[in-house]
Parts: structure tokens; sequence; C-alpha cells
């Protein structure tokens, strides 16, 4: 397989950005709302969706197995669906690029039908261990080959019928959770997650919104009890998809390190199992106000009106790492600019993502002069205060969309320009991105030179 050439970025900032902006929408919400609009029986829509990469990959993946899907010219996207147990055999493999996410809730979602399903992925989503999906699935019946040590390519071998069953979550998972709840769809009898840890609920919420007949009970140690009927029968709904909060966090943090910085981005999901950034930003002592606070789509909704910041240092508690687990490596970056030392533990989540970002951001903090100590689950970070950081250095992005982004932002507070060695990886999940910052006001250096 060919690739294309690696396309470095560079980007500054030399004078305070200002101006209001918006993210593109929830990548979690967009990847539901089109799997459980084509599993509806009727036409279902979506307004905002995220139109990256990984998206896309899930809306192939879904008209490869009989849904009806199409973008009209006002950016509104119509599903016709199949309705529960009608997914089709898929004539090729399911390429899922770089999405974790897609390939994790569509293995559930095969798991319960009576189809063959191959995936595969590029290089960084190959090297993702799945054994965390394929296990529960397995003991509802499904049957699974993989490449060594769990990996892509695999093919799913569906059970029809499945076999419900009561699972305990061993580690916080909203991936994996999400996979039995769509493999309990179509299994007849009530399938039951039990996560001691809440994670992001967005599978629950649409579910229900689609009429699924699904409760959640809160136990008195504090875990939740999902419990779902199966053989659904999903009514269409009309979607509106939020802003998405990890990728808003890009410029917010930006915002908040640059100094004189005024920004408003508006239209920022902000559901409480997923705002653990902005939260931990709050207790550093952002300036960060919630704007027009409102309901979109059952999901709470903001304007974030930031200002730029002197931040303390902070020790993350270990119950808001699922809320924000795709955000640490740019709130890593607002650390190594903050007072005095941050300690950012029980991350052990964040080493089998698109890659192992403990060690991908401490070795790329280090290179532009920021003071990182790596332990096994996290990392500790003495910040520089507000001074800039050295920069000068060229950082791997490993293909991982956040590590690319996240080093972006922080080139913008170093002495001297950071080149990210490829921008490609951004496009996974928010193609806009530098587009956005140049409107706050960011530039693009050697923009000839590197094209």
């Amino acid at each position: 397989m060919s690739h294309a050439p690696a396309l470095p970025l560079r980007l500054s900032a030399t004078r305070p950005l200002a101006g209001r902006v918006a993210v593109p929408g929830d990548k979690s919400i967009s990847h539901r709302s089109l799997m459980l609009s084509a599993l509806a029986v009727g036409t279902s829509r979506v307004e905002g969706l995220l139109e990256g990469e990984d998206v896309l990959a899930t809306a192939a993946a879904m008209r490869a197995m009989g849904a009806t899907i199409e973008r009209g010219d006002d950016g509104v996207w119509t599903i016709h669906g199949v309705g529960v147990g009608g997914l089709l055999q898929p004539e090729a493999a399911l390429d899922m690029g770089n999405s974790g996410t897609s390939t994790r809730l569509l293995m559930g979602l095969v798991s319960s039908h009576a189809i063959t399903t191959s995936f595969v992925g590029d290089a960084s989503l190959s090297k993702r261990p799945m054994g965390r999906v394929t296990g529960p699935l397995s003991e509802m019946g499904a049957e699974f080959t993989t490449s060594p040590g769990g990996r892509l390519p695999l093919m799913v071998r569906g059970a029809c019928p499945a076999v419900p069953i009561e699972y305990r979550l061993p580690v916080a998972s909203a991936q994996v959770k999400s996979a039995i709840l769509l493999a309990g769809l179509n299994t007849p009898g009530i399938t039951r997650v039990v996560e001691p840890v809440p994670t992001r609920d967005h599978s629950e919420r649409m579910l229900a919104g689609f009429g699924a007949d699904l409760t959640v009970e809160t136990q008195e140690d504090g875990a939740r009890v999902i419990s779902l009927r199966g053989e659904a029968e999903l009514k269409p709904q009309n979607i509106v998809v939020p802003g998405d909060p990890s990728s808003a966090g890009f410029p917010v943090v930006a915002g908040l390190i640059v100094p004189g910085s005024d920004i408003v981005v508006e239209n920022v999901g902000l559901n409480p199992t997923r705002d653990g950034l902005y939260r931990m930003l709050r207790m550093m002592g952002a300036d960060i106000a919630y704007e027009n606070e409102r309901i979109v789509g059952g999901e709470p909704v903001a304007d974030l009106h930031v200002r730029a910041s002197t931040l303390n240092g902070i020790t993350t508690p270990l119950d808001v790492v699922p809320s924000m687990v795709d955000e640490f490596p740019v709130l890593f970056v607002a650390c190594a600019l903050a007072k005095g030392r941050s300690v950012l533990r029980g991350l052990d989540e964040l080493r089998v993502k698109e890659s192992d970002r403990v060690t991908v951001m401490a070795e790329g903090l280090r290179a532009i002069g920021a003071t990182v100590e790596e332990v096994e689950d996290g990392l500790i970070i003495d910040g520089t205060g507000g001074a800039l950081l050295a920069g000068g250095a060229t950082v791997a992005t490993h293909l991982d969309h956040r590590i690319a982004m996240s080093f972006a932002v922080a080139s913008l507070a170093c002495a001297q320009p950071v080149t990210v060695d490829d921008r490609a990886p951004i496009a996974t999940s928010f193609p806009q991105f530098i587009r956005l910052m140049e409107t706050l006001g960011a530039a693009e250096l050697d923009a000839e030179a590197l094209a």
C-alpha cells in the first residue's frame, strides 16, 4: 500500500488569539447516530455530523451492510434504515481506516447478526488490541479470527440468536460498553453491562432516544447498571449533533496559553461524562465561562468564552479520567505551561490509543523544552509558570490526530517554531483545524515551502 508523503505543519502566534469559532460535530455522537439510524425502521435525519475520516468510515460500513446513507447539499445526512436484524453480508472487508470507535462498535453490532464480516484498518489501528471487545462478544456467541495479539485484520462470525450476558467492565471503556449493548439489540432477553466507573453515556442516551427498552440504575457503590431488552425495534429520529468537546479542547487551550487572547468556541457539547477537561482547566485557574447554556438533541451545550489565564499545576483525580481520556494530550500541554507541578496518573488507557499517548507526549514535550517525568500510569510535569517553552524541534505524530493537534497548539507558546512531522492524521477527526486556528489569528509558517 502506498502512502502520501508526510506534510509537516508549523503554527505560530504573533498576536493574541481572538474571534468566534465553531468546532465540528461530536465524533462519538456522529458514529452512533449513523449506526442507530441504519438500524431503525424508516428515515432519520442528522444535522451537524462530523465529516472526518473516522465517521465517514462508519458511514461506508453501514452502506456496505444495506443502509442507504446520503448527504444533502445543505449538509444534512439522510439515513434509510434496514431494521435491527436486517444487516446484510458485506461484499468486501470493512475498511475502518484509523477509527477504533468504528471498529469496536461495529464488531458489537455485527456479532448478533447472521453474517460474517472482516475488518481491516491502517497501520496505526492495526496495532491496537481488540481483546477487551472480542472477549465479552465471544461470550454472547460470536466467533473471531484475529491477527496475532488479537489485532486487525480480523473476522467476525456473528451468532443469531446470540446469548444475553451480564458483563462487569474490568476497565472503564465506553467503547466496550457500547459494543456489548449494540450486540444486545438483536439478542433475545436482557443484556446487562455493569460499569464500576461511569464512562461517556452517549450510547445510553441515543438508544433510549431511538426507542430501545433500556434502563440505567446506580448501585450503592456508585456502579452503573445498564440493562437492554433485545430484539429491539428502533424508531427513526431527527438528530442535531453538538460540537465535539474533544475537538474544542485544542482552541480552548490555545486561547488560555497565548497571552492576551479572548475567544469564543460555540456550540460545545458538555455532557457530564465528557466535560472533564474543562473541569480540570477551571480547577487550574482557567478563565472559561459557559454562555448561552442550552439542551440540543438531549445533550447539554454551551458557548465557551475563553480568556488567556495564569494556570496552576494540578493533580488529576482518578474518577475524572474516563470523562476526558481523549483530552489528556492537550491537557499535558496546558500543564507544561502552568505554574508548579502537575501529577497526572491513572492513564493506562492512553497507552492503547492511536499511539501510546503517554510516551509519545512525554518525548515530544521534552523535545520542545518541557520538564516531564514518565511514570507507569501517567506523567509528572513541572510547568514553566507561563514562560515560553524553547521549541525548535520536530515532533512525531505516530499517525495520531490528537498528538498532531496538541503539538500544533503547544507551538503557539514556544520561543522557536515547532514542526509537527505530518498534518495528515488531523483529517480523521478535525479537518478544519488549521483553518480554524488561522481564523483565530494563528499563522502557518513557511506554508509554501512545506507544501
